[in-house]
């Protein structure tokens, strides 16, 4: 198996997963938008993806070497949730909504922005769902070998993003202010993430037959 294919899978589930309109993205992009301490906004944010994938990976990877019918059980479940997720995010797509990130507003200090995008990171709790459950069990349930580039994938979908949101807010604010932008996004991610779904249930049919 060549490394590119699950490193191009850990970075489209990473990446399905991380384009949402939600807290912690509206403020890097209102930061983007001051140009306040987008640098170590940025690091931080993608950083800390990188190490809850490599966590979860790491962490699974050794219990699901001994556990293959763990692995089908882990691979069915993530399948059952990315359909789910790839479904609502079609049905967003029908009700897009609009991004709205001031320009104005209280001006943070470099540890008070910091303080605050880590709230807004590390006490969301889908933030653990989806970087250590999710991406964490599909990339411990890839093959030897493949877990590195797995994470790496995920972790560069990750930093992109989060690259773009930051120092790109004053181009993307304009266009995600239109609800046709979301839905144009939403349609996408819906696609993917019920692509990767299929996938996950292949896998499954194989193991079990």
């Amino acid at each position: 198996m060549t490394q590119i294919a699950p490193l191009l899978t850990g970075f489209a589930l990473s990446f399905g997963l991380i384009v949402a309109i939600g807290a912690q993205n509206a403020f890097v992009l209102r930061q983007g938008l001051r140009r306040e301490h987008v640098g170590i906004l940025v690091t931080f944010c993608a950083l800390t993806d990188l190490l809850l994938i490599a966590a979860g990976v790491a962490g699974l990877g050794a219990v699901l070497g001994q556990a293959p019918r763990l692995v089908t059980s882990l691979s069915l479940g993530g399948a059952v949730f990315l359909g789910w997720y790839g479904i609502s995010a079609l049905r967003r797509a029908l009700h897009a909504e609009q991004l709205v990130a001031e320009n104005g507003g209280e001006t943070l200090s470099r540890l008070g922005a910091l303080a605050r995008v880590a709230g807004f990171t590390l006490l969301n709790p889908h933030v653990y769902l989806d970087t250590v459950l999710l991406v964490g069990s599909v990339g411990a349930a890839q093959p030897s070998g493949a877990h590195l580039p797995f994470v790496l994938g995920a972790g560069l979908a990750s930093g992109i993003w989060f690259v773009t949101l930051g120092y790109g807010a004053r181009l993307l604010a304009p266009l995600f202010a239109r609800p046709l932008a979301w839905r144009v996004l939403d349609l996408l991610v819906g696609a993917t993430m019920l692509l990767l779904s299929a996938g996950l249930l292949r896998r499954v049919l194989v193991a079990v037959m």
